[in-house]
């Protein structure tokens, strides 16, 4: 599959580790999610994409209710 930004083949997966942090002064006080997803990285123009496990992707939603996103 092409590279979506610049349409590259040259692209390659990756294992990865991120935490999320909600955002604003709000999201200081709702716990971080770490989700460990595999990544695919365009080696040509660094655009680089992944999906939220289900379960990580619900503690996401949950932890938005109520918080300003702005």
């Amino acid at each position: 599959m092409a590279c979506k930004r610049c349409s590259s083949e040259c692209q390659n997966r990756f294992s990865a580790e991120i935490n999320i942090h909600f955002p604003g002064i709000e999201g200081l006080t709702i716990p971080t999610i770490w989700v460990f997803p595999e990544i695919v990285v365009c080696l040509d123009c660094g655009f680089a994409e992944f999906s939220i496990p289900d379960t990580e992707l619900r503690r996401l939603a949950q932890g938005t209710d109520g918080v300003s996103l702005q």
